[in-house]
C-alpha cells in the first residue's frame, strides 16, 4: 500500500541503489512484518526469527527464510543472543534489524562479526548505551544545553532513600527504571507511602522487563502533554527533525491514540524542539532514525523526557506527513549513505491519526490484556485512505508472552477533521472476534468535544472517565435506532428461517405476514417495537415515533450497513442465541439486548431469574498472567484493600487486593 508515502517523489526512487542482499529481523509482530516489506520494494531478502509458537506467524510467512530460535519466553527466544548470533552465522545475512529490547551487549558483539560484514541499523552503541540510560542520557541532555526536568540525577538505592529525595524535590514525583520505556516501571507518588510501595514495584518490573532494576526520581509534571520530535541522522554529520507527534492519550503511560502534527505546537515552539532534539542526536553522533520525547506544559515550555533509539510504534504518523518511508531510511544510513533531504525539505502534508489496536478489556482499568484465538478478523482496508499495520491474521492466537497488540489503525487527511472521520468509519469497519479488543474505547476518544477540540493532556482518560470507562452513552434518537435496528434484524432473520432453496416450507400455508409487535429490552429498560415490512425497507416505531429501516440485509456479512432515515450506520452483530439474546456492536460499543415477541415478553416474567454469584469472598485475577509474590498464607486474616499477590501481565506488575475483610 503506497499511501503515506506519496509526498517526497525522490523517497520512492532509490530502491536500485544497492545496500544489503540479506536482513535478518530479530523481532516479530507488526514491527518485523513493516521492516520486511520495505526490503521487498528495496530488493533485500528477510530472514526471520521466531519461537516454537510463532512457527506460523505473519512475520515468519513474510519473510524469505525462517528459523526458530527458541520456546515461547521472549528470554528463551526474541531475546536469546546466542541463538541469534548463530542464525546470522548460519543465513550469512548481511544486517540485522534487532528487537528493542536486546541489552547494548549483543549489539557490542555485532562489532566482533564487522569482519564478515554484519551491519547494525541502526545507531551505534555508544549512542544507544548513553540513550538507554535515563540517567546519564540527562545528564548528556544538560549539556546539549536541552531543556530537562528537575529531579535527582543518581541512582536511588532503596526506598528510604526514594522518600528522602522525594521530599527535597516535592511532591508529585515520577519513579522510574533508568533503563526503561514503553510505560514500564514508571510509577507516580503523591506521598511517602507511594513512593515506598512504588519503588518496590518499579524495580520488580524494571529488572523484569530490562535486567537492570536501577532507579531514577524526578518531579511530575501535573497535566503535561507528551509531544516527541521525530529525528533522523546519518553517519556523515547530517540530522534533521521530522516534526512532531502528539501522543498525550495514554494509559498507565502508554500510549493509545497519536497523531501527527500536533494542534498545540506553533512554528517558533516546534521549530525550538526539533533544533534541541537535532543538538540531542549529534551530541551523542547519532546515526538512524530516533525520537526525543518531551513533556510540554499549558505555557508551551517543554522539557526532555527520554530518546528513544529505535524505530516507535507511532512512526507511520509522520510516514504520512512527510512522504518518507523511515525503514527506507534507516537502512540507506546503515550502509552509509548520506541524508537525501534537507530541513527546508521536511513538509507538513495533512494530517495523520494512529490508534493502537489491542486485545484488551478497556472496562477494566482502561486496557487489562486479553488472550484468545482470533475466529474471525478483517481489516477495513476498503476504507479510503487508512493504513493498517498489524502482524497478525484470521487464526492467529493472542498469548500471554507477547505485548497484546493487534494492529497499529492509522487514517491520513488533508486535514484534521477528515483524518478523524475516516478513522471513525475505519474503527467502526474493523471485524475482530475471538478476543476482547479496545475499539469501543478508541472510537469513543476520537469523538469526545475535547478530543476534537485538541484540549487533552496525559490525564485525558482519568479525567474524562473518571469512573472509568463504560463505553458509549446512548442519546435518545440512537437508543432509538439501536432498537429499530435491531428490531429490523430480528424480522429479517425471521423471514429468512421461512424460506427454504427460495422457495416457502409448505407452500399451501405460504406466509402473508407484515407487521410484528415485539419487546426488546436494553440496559434497565423495556421497550415495546411494532415492525411493518415495507420491500426491503422496514417501518419500525419506537417510543410513538416511525423510523424507516434499510439494508441489504445480508445476514451471513460480519458487517452490516443500515440507513436508518437516512443516517448510514455500520453495525456488527456478534452473536445470537433462540432465547431472543443477541450483541450488537453499534457506534463501537457492545450492546447486549433480548428481542422477544409481545407473547413470549408476557411469559418471560414466569421464568426464574439465576442468582449472581457472590464473588467477594474470592480474589479472580481480572487478567491473564503469571504469580510473582504471594502476600499471605492460609490462616491469616487480611483486611479489605490488603494486598493477597501481585499478578506479573505483558511485563507489568499488578496488586491484587482483598474485596473484604476475612480469613485465607
Amino acid at each position: 500500500r503506497k499511501i503515506c508515502f506519496v509526498h517526497l517523489s525522490r523517497s520512492l526512487s532509490i530502491f536500485s541503489l544497492q545496500t544489503f542482499e540479506k536482513l535478518l529481523i530479530a523481532n516479530r509482530g507488526e514491527i518485523a512484518c513493516r521492516v520486511i516489506k520495505t526490503c521487498k520494494k528495496m530488493g533485500i531478502k528477510t530472514v526471520a526469527i521466531h519461537s516454537d509458537v510463532d512457527a506460523n506467524a505473519v512475520h515468519v510467512k513474510m519473510a524469505d527464510e525462517a528459523v526458530c530460535v527458541g520456546p515461547a519466553p521472549t528470554s528463551k527466544s526474541y531475546l536469546n543472543m546466542d541463538a541469534i548470533m548463530e542464525v546470522i552465522k548460519k543465513t550469512r545475512a548481511q544486517a540485522v534489524s534487532l528487537n528493542e529490547s536486546i541489552c547494548c551487549s549483543f549489539i557490542s558483539s555485532l562489532s566482533l562479526q564487522a569482519s564478515e560484514g554484519v551491519t547494525f541499523i541502526g545507531p551505534d552503541t555508544h549512542a544507544i548505551q548513553a540513550m538507554g540510560d535515563k540517567i546519564e542520557s540527562k545528564l548528556l541532555a544538560k549539556n546539549a544545553k536541552v531543556n530537562t526536568i528537575p529531579g535527582f540525577d543518581g541512582v536511588v538505592k532503596d526506598a528510604d532513600e526514594a522518600v528522602r529525595i522525594a521530599r527535597e524535590i516535592g511532591y508529585p514525583v515520577m519513579i522510574k527504571a533508568s533503563a526503561g520505556g514503553g510505560g514500564k516501571g514508571m510509577r507516580i507518588a503523591w506521598d511517602d507511602e507511594e513512593t515506598r510501595e512504588g519503588f518496590r514495584f518499579s524495580s520488580q518490573e524494571a529488572a523484569s522487563s530490562f535486567g537492570d532494576d536501577r532507579l531514577l526520581i524526578e518531579k511530575f509534571i501535573d497535566n503535561p502533554r507528551h509531544i516527541e520530535i521525530q529525528v533522523l541522522a546519518d553517519k556523515h554529520g547530517n540530522a534533521l527533525w521530522l516534526n512532531e507527534r502528539e501522543c498525550s492519550i495514554q494509559r498507565r503511560n502508554q500510549k493509545v491514540v497519536e497523531e501527527a502534527p500536533s494542534t498545540f505546537l506553533d512554528p517558533e515552539t516546534r521549530r525550538a524542539m526539533g533544533e534541541q532534539a537535532v543538538a540531542l542526536a549529534k551530541a551523542v553522533k547519532y546515526s538512524s532514525a530516533g525520537t526525543v520525547e518531551f513533556l510540554v506544559d499549558s505555557s508551551k515550555n517543554f522539557y526532555f523526557l527520554e530518546m528513544n533509539t529505535r524505530l516507535q510504534v507511532e512512526h507511520p504518523v509522520t510516514e504520512c506527513i512527510t512522504g518518507l518511508d523511515l525503514v527506507q531510511e534507516m537502512i540507506r544510513v546503515a550502509k552509509g549513505y548520506p541524508l537525501r533531504h534537507k530541513q527546508a525539505d521536511i513538509p507538513i502534508n495533512g494530517w495523520a491519526v494512529e490508534c493502537r489496536v489491542y486485545a484488551e478489556d478497556p472496562y477494566k482499568s482502561f486496557g487489562l490484556p486479553s488472550i484468545g484465538k482470533l475466529s474471525q478478523y478483517q481489516e477495513p482496508l476498503h476504507v479510503p485512505s487508512v493504513r493498517v499495520d498489524s502482524g497478525i491474521q484470521q487464526g492467529s492466537d493472542i498469548s500471554i508472552y507477547y505485548d497484546p497488540m493487534i494492529s497499529k489503525l492509522i487514517t491520513y487527511g488533508s486535514n484534521r477533521v477528515e483524518a478523524l472521520k475516516r478513522m471513525e468509519e475505519a474503527l467502526d469497519n474493523y471485524v475482530i472476534r475471538g478476543v476482547s479488543h479496545n475499539i469501543s474505547l478508541l472510537r469513543e476518544v476520537i469523538i469526545h468535544p475535547r478530543f476534537v477540540q485538541g484540549d487533552i493532556s496525559t490525564k485525558f482518560l482519568p479525567e474524562v472517565y473518571p469512573d472509568g470507562f463504560k463505553g458509549h452513552k446512548l442519546t435518545d434518537l440512537e437508543r432509538r435506532e439501536l432498537l429499530a435496528t435491531a428490531a429490523s434484524l430480528y424480522v429479517a432473520e425471521q423471514l429468512r428461517s421461512q424460506r427454504f432453496l427460495g422457495t416457502p416450507r409448505i407452500p399451501i400455508a405460504k406466509s402473508k405476514r407484515s407487521s410484528w409487535e415485539l419487546s426488546v429490552h436494553l440496559g434497565d429498560g423495556i421497550y415495546p417495537v411494532a415492525v411493518s415490512k415495507d420491500g426491503s425497507s422496514f417501518s419500525v416505531e419506537v417510543d410513538g415515533m416511525k423510523l424507516n429501516v434499510t439494508s441489504e440485509w445480508n445476514l451471513a456479512s460480519p458487517l452490516l450497513s443500515v440507513t436508518i432515515d437516512g443516517t448510514q450506520r455500520t453495525i456488527q452483530r456478534l452473536s445470537r442465541n433462540a432465547s431472543g439474546d443477541t450483541s450488537i456492536q453499534f457506534l463501537g460499543t457492545v450492546y447486549k439486548l433480548q428481542i422477544l415477541t409481545k407473547v413470549a415478553a408476557e411469559l418471560s416474567k414466569y421464568m426464574p431469574e439465576k442468582a449472581a454469584e457472590d464473588t467477594s469472598s474470592i480474589l479472580r485475577s481480572p487478567m491473564p498472567g503469571a504469580v510473582v509474590a504471594v502476600s499471605v498464607k492460609p490462616g491469616d486474616t487480611v483486611s479489605e484493600g490488603q494486598e493477597i499477590c501481585v499478578i506479573e501481565a505483558m511485563k507489568m506488575q499488578n496488586s491484587m487486593i482483598a474485596a473484604k475483610t476475612g480469613k485465607v
